[in-house]
């Protein structure tokens, strides 16, 4: 294929394939009852932002990882907030949550349909009124 030609050849949308079927409305009740679940266990918490919070630092802490900067999840948490007298690597993994707390942002005020869903997720089943960074 040449890169300079436009691909025109696209199939006709919707796709000839059944997309609602009887297994996937049943994975959509289960997932949906799973998350009346959460959202019910996470209004016992005095924060539910928490729950959120701790996700970026996470996936921060294993991206990070595969760049060789290596850092404990204890020193993640102590240093969430204040990250003065953190170590190197620790305020590096950090900086990497607030680019992804930036960009999921970023997403939500464009407006795509993915960020939507998942702020709606965020806001309305686990309560959280701010996600901090």
């Amino acid at each position: 294929m040449d890169p300079r030609l436009p691909f025109n050849d696209l199939p006709p949308l919707p796709p000839p394939v059944e997309l609602e079927t009887r297994d996937l409305l049943k994975a959509c009740i289960a997932a949906h009852t799973a998350l009346a679940s959460l959202r019910q266990a996470t209004g016992h918490l005095p924060n539910p932002a928490v729950l959120i919070n701790t996700i970026p630092i996470l996936e921060a802490q294993a991206s990070s990882e595969i760049e060789n900067i290596v850092t404990t999840t204890d020193e993640l948490f102590r240093f969430a907030e204040h990250a003065d007298a953190a170590s190197h690597a620790t305020k590096e993994t950090l900086r990497y949550r607030t680019a992804l707390w930036e960009g999921f942002r970023s997403a939500v005020v464009r407006g795509t349909r993915s960020a939507r869903i998942c702020s709606r997720f965020v806001f309305r089943y686990l309560g959280a009124r701010e996600c901090v960074t």
